[in-house]
């Protein structure tokens, strides 16, 4: 390999600057990071920046074959364009554009070590997204990212950088520190131009390892548009991942990404349901096309001697939620739940941490029925607490609720953190007068959590810190390895 053809390309695009088409306007997501290899997610987008200019969502009501407690037919919401208007046409739509992409990347520090890949086309029919597995790596090693575009031509066009972390191996001690958040909607952003305020706030005070989205990634049932098409979804996706908030943290940070009910389809979905023209395969589609992802949703990583994390698939797998209760009833399915229990039980890492899309300890609203914490899903909401139970040193972090909170389920001890809701005018849903004896700490509003493994006097401990959304600490609670 010549270095010279990476100097070349940065030499090229210092001086002629990105010209006519295939910018990188989400930039780009490192993703499914382990040891020795990571996912690189981007998509090349018509324009740098998506459209400030545009038309906004005319919002009507239709009606629902749903009815209500009483009988009577609910409505429901569509959106629709200004005559004459194309969906690029629209404020904050950022169409994508056809090309290739080539990545580059090396060692921090250590540019004798550059390696380039060919060039790569987008998949058009996946929203001009590309993923592009490297692998090969050191563990526990900073590395330096570089993508580069061109169009079919040949033109070379735009380019963007990144950095990421590996994982440290199971026997190494190592201090690790991650952070968790949920619930992000574009219309209850709290910069109307940059996105959401939590992300500088990691950045600058936290500075991650890496992070895990908890799911509602996006609000494809929210207005502005409501998406009940395949198109509108992706319009969604493409849009807040085009805030510079989230453009500038992603491509800095690693990341695991869970979906949930709202950045799948509607509100508490399951198999089978549709959304409008948005059918659950679709959705299932354009979340893997959106988000960088390895063969299965589940998963679970290792990150040093005293650290491994899971994270389930909520949606899936899933039994319908009007379902009867009882052994039959299932959220994760009974492979999921068999793998979940294995693995676990056989890890031999100092903490472990379940990251679930929901509640499994709760306490939630008494009017919802979608998760473990919920009466609808009693019988193998308790056979997953007494299975934690059993395991030392294991703790769940949730994303779906609107506050924030660490509770202790009052039968087997097991501990619950909530993320929080992405931006205070997201947050909600509970109450300070619901607070119950299982609520060590409760704020309704938004914000993110960290998590911290580190060794103190040799013995490992674990540290969960939850922010407000301008990264002022309001509540940390650290324990000590039983082991």
């Amino acid at each position: 390999m010549k270095h010279t053809n990476y100097y070349l390309v940065l030499l090229f695009l210092t001086i002629a600057g990105p010209l006519s088409a295939t910018y990188f306007g989400n930039g780009l997501k490192i993703g499914e990071v382990d040891q020795d290899s990571a996912i690189i997610w981007t998509r090349l987008t018509r324009d740098a920046e998506f459209n400030m200019q545009g038309h906004m969502w005319i919002d009507y009501e239709i009606p629902s074959e749903r009815t209500d407690s009483s009988g009577r037919s609910r409505v429901e919401h569509a959106s629709r364009m200004p005559n004459g208007a194309t969906l690029n046409d629209m404020a904050f739509s950022l169409p994508g554009a056809a090309g290739e992409v080539r990545l580059i990347y090396w060692p921090d520090n250590d540019t004798s070590k550059i390696v380039e890949k060919d060039w790569i086309q987008v998949d058009v029919n996946k929203d001009h997204t590309l993923q592009i597995l490297i692998d090969g790596l050191k563990p526990n090693t900073e590395y330096d990212v570089v993508l580069a575009s061109r169009n079919l031509e040949g033109s070379l066009r735009a380019s963007v950088t990144g950095q990421f972390k590996t994982a440290p191996k199971s026997n190494t001690v190592e201090e690790v520190t991650f952070t968790v958040v949920t619930c992000h909607d574009f219309g209850r952003r709290d910069n109307l131009i940059n996105g959401h305020r939590i992300y500088p706030s990691m950045a600058r005070i936290v500075k991650p390892d890496f992070i895990v989205h908890a799911g509602d990634i996006e609000y494809y049932d929210k207005a502005d548009p409501w998406a009940r098409s395949a198109e509108l979804a992706r319009h969604k996706w493409n849009r807040i991942f085009a805030l510079p908030y989230q453009v500038d943290f992603y491509r800095q940070f690693a990341s695991y990404f869970i979906k949930d009910d709202h950045d799948t389809l509607k509100n508490d979905a399951w198999p089978g349901e549709s959304y409008g023209d948005l059918t659950w395969e679709q959705g299932l589609a354009i979340y893997r096309e959106q988000v960088p992802i390895g063969e299965k949703t589940y998963r679970t990583r290792r990150w040093g001697k005293d650290l491994q994390i899971w994270m389930v698939e909520g949606r899936d797998f899933r039994s319908p939620n009007n379902m009867p209760d009882g052994p039959g009833k299932t959220i994760w399915g009974e492979e999921q739940k068999a793998w979940l229990f294995n693995s676990m039980e056989k890890s031999d890492a100092s903490f472990k941490i379940l990251i679930s899309p929901t509640p499994i300890v709760g306490p939630d609203r008494g009017s919802k029925n979608d998760n473990h914490a919920n009466e609808g899903f009693t019988w193998e909401g308790d056979q997953v607490r007494e299975f934690l139970s059993t395991q030392d040193n294991a703790f769940v972090l949730c994303g779906d609720r609107h506050w924030q909170y660490a509770t202790v389920h009052p039968e087997t001890g097991v501990r619950e953190f909530s993320a929080g809701a992405g931006s205070d005018m997201h947050a909600g849903g509970f109450k300070d007068s619901q607070r119950t004896e299982a609520h060590k700490f409760l704020r309704i509003d938004g914000g993110f959590l960290s998590v911290s493994v580190n060794r103190k006097g040799g013995t490992p401990q674990v540290t969960f810190t939850h922010y407000d959304i301008d990264g002022n600490p309001v509540n940390a609670e650290t324990f000590a390895s039983e082991k």
